[in-house]
């Protein structure tokens, strides 16, 4: 006997994956961005020579925790969708894609290495656009809380090319952060 299961229960089911990957997501994104300072915290960034249209430093954590909280929604509505046709290429696209996001701020805080960040935003934006394409064959609503998250990386990627432009020697700026050693 097949049984059907009630709004009820699908908005049940829903919410217990949304649990997790909402939080999941967050805490990947958080985690990368503390793997070296950003914004008004790292020197570095600090001294570049930014574009008219940077917006303030507050917009960033704010931007990105809105964000990682719609890409783990949208997650959590493929996740949910079992015995969807092309599910698992969804996530693993969906991983693809936040694996790449989540090594940017690295990349470019970090290593201070913006044209390497760049090519990792373009291959950002590609893994984006297939998932939200295949999330969109599984549930339109999971394609359309990609929508915000496309439109952001799109114009990080142009502010990363115009921070590139106007830093032609970014590298030499600031010294990397040396590792504290302790001599005894």
């Amino acid at each position: 006997m097949r049984e059907v299961a009630s709004k009820g229960q699908l908005w049940s089911s829903f919410a217990r994956v949304a649990l997790v990957t909402v939080p999941l997501v967050l805490l990947l994104g958080f985690a990368a961005a503390r793997l070296a300072p950003s914004g008004g915290d790292n020197p570095w960034y600090q001294a570049l020579v930014k574009p008219a249209e940077n917006p303030p430093d507050w917009v960033f954590p704010l931007a990105w925790t809105v964000l990682y909280a719609l890409l783990g929604l949208a997650l959590a509505v493929v996740v949910n969708a079992r015995g969807a046709r092309g599910r698992s290429l969804a996530i693993g696209l969906f991983a693809a894609q936040l694996a790449v996001n989540l090594a940017w701020s690295p990349i470019f805080f970090g290593w201070h290495k913006i044209f390497l960040a760049l090519v990792t935003n373009g291959a950002m934006i590609v893994l984006a656009i297939a998932t939200t394409l295949v999330f969109g064959r599984i549930r339109s609503t999971a394609a359309w809380l990609m929508v915000p998250y496309l439109a952001w990386i799109s114009f990080a990627a142009v502010l990363t090319y115009k921070i590139d432009r106007l830093n032609p020697n970014a590298e030499a700026l600031v010294a990397p952060a040396a590792s504290a050693q302790i001599g005894l």
